[in-house]
């Protein structure tokens, strides 16, 4: 996977260099854009990372590119930077999903923080949908036979009494559910039953 990118939109060129060379000092990758458009023409979902962004910008504010990436689907976790900062605007956009609000002049470690929170929320995000797309091909490699067993394990049932209740033997039910956990990519029958009942 990529490195994870911290995006930096800003229309304060000062600001922004400000925050490359926070960012940078800590070993995280810098890309900086100074409009919202320049931005939603280079975003790419596929990049891993985050994004610092100004509220108050020419042309099109930080609240309303929030409002773009929403509307696509976009889940890059957001931090916003403002000078101008009331509540009411704090409050809405961390409704509207962003992983923090910090005033200017801001304090390092402060924006950091909240840049570390939004790179691990990414990374946790990604990692799911991952986990997901696995199990979703693993789900559909299965046979017929291994589904329906499936259906009994996430019920409870035991090996044996799946047997009993399929009339087939203990040690056929085993080896299906081994097939069963190998396809899916699981190690414990727990782990199974959690997996299916989670994306039900």
């Amino acid at each position: 996977m990529l490195d994870p990118t911290v995006f930096i939109v800003d229309d304060d060129a000062a600001v922004v260099d400000s925050i490359v060379e926070l960012v940078m000092s800590v070993g995280l990758r810098a890309a900086t854009f100074h409009s919202a458009k320049e931005f939603r023409d280079n975003f790419n979902p596929g990049r891993p990372g985050c994004l610092v962004l100004d509220v108050r910008m020419a042309h099109t504010s930080g609240l309303a590119l929030q409002e773009e990436l929403n509307a696509i689907g976009a889940t890059i976790p957001i931090v916003f930077i403002s000078g101008h900062g009331d509540i009411s605007t704090a409050i809405k956009t961390i409704k509207a999903g962003a992983v923090d609000f910090v005033q200017k002049p801001y304090d390092d470690q402060q924006l950091l923080d909240a840049i570390n929170e939004a790179l691990r929320r990414d990374a946790e995000s990604r990692e799911a949908a991952d986990d997901s797309e696995a199990f979703a091909k693993g789900f559909a490699a299965l046979t017929e036979r291994e589904r329906e067993i499936l259906e009994h394990v996430v019920r409870g049932l035991s090996s044996k009494s799946i047997a009993k209740e399929l009339d087939i033997s203990y040690r056929t039910i085993e080896l299906h559910r081994s097939h069963i956990m190998g396809k899916l990519r699981v190690r414990s029958v727990a782990e199974l039953i959690r997996l299916v009942i989670e994306r039900r």
